[in-house]
């Protein structure tokens, strides 16, 4: 597995590569890497999804064609309880194939055999698009003074770094994913903290808490911890003027 660097000074994103083939998944394992990924590999659709419940990587690659279960299967089972962005690897060209995996949730698929060039153009959409509608080309969300910056897991107001921890980031990341929208407390639990969680509903209101805290320490006029917006009984929503989401 390539080396872990918590210690660089760049930021990284985690990946998660599910590939049964060991000299494709080595080789690109490592190209993914000299990219800046942190690269988790998977073998199984059984060890891709430990794998997934215990990193919540940012983004995964997944072949179809696994040796335990198919492929689909790990991206219907992430999808049902996450927002992490999908990108399918297969050498399926079938259209139904292709619409299948859509349907159950994959973000993008690409056809083994493919350029490398394809697939980081892909990989930039899709972490683009999972930023939401106020993410710009290289996937930055800005709602007002706010900004959050997935690859270098930092947020700001203005040019003031909030220290958020990994899980207040987390939500923080999902709700600004979606701004404008409702995000039900268990669609929060389920991205944030997985199935297991899923009586927790306290945890968000917590996490949601110490998140405007730490929004307002950083912002006298109190109006970004304000955007944070709650639905009594059902969840929360990011809402700025700033927002013009049909």
């Amino acid at each position: 597995m390539p080396a872990d660097r918590r210690g660089e000074d760049r930021a990284v994103l985690n990946l998660l590569l599910v590939e049964d083939d060991d000299d494709t998944r080595r080789a690109l394992a490592r190209d993914l890497d000299a990219h800046g990924f942190r690269v988790e590999e998977a073998v199984t659709g059984a060890e891709a999804l430990l794998a997934w419940e215990r990193r919540r990587p940012d983004l995964v690659l997944v072949d179809l064609g696994l040796p335990d279960i198919d492929g689909t299967a790990v991206v219907r089972r992430i999808r049902n309880e996450a927002t992490t962005p999908i990108l399918v690897l297969s050498a399926r060209d079938r259209e139904r194939d292709k619409i299948e995996a859509l349907e159950l949730g994959a973000d993008d698929y690409v056809t083994k055999p493919f350029a490398l060039g394809e697939l980081y153009a892909r990989i930039r959409a899709v972490l683009r698009r999972a930023g939401g509608p106020a993410a710009d080309e290289s996937g930055v969300v800005r709602v007002g003074a706010l900004t959050l910056d997935p690859a270098r897991h930092v947020v700001q107001v203005r040019d003031e770094v909030v220290p958020l921890a990994p899980r207040e980031f987390e939500l923080l990341k999902v709700l600004l994913a979606h701004a404008g929208r409702v995000v039900t407390r268990g669609r929060l639990l389920r991205a944030v903290w997985g199935t297991n969680y899923s009586d927790e509903a306290h945890y968000v209101h917590v996490y949601v808490s110490q998140i405007r805290r730490k929004l307002a320490a950083a912002d006298p006029t109190g109006k970004v911890a304000e955007m944070i917006v709650s639905e009594p009984g059902v969840g929360y929503r990011i809402e700025s003027p700033d927002l013009s989401i049909s």
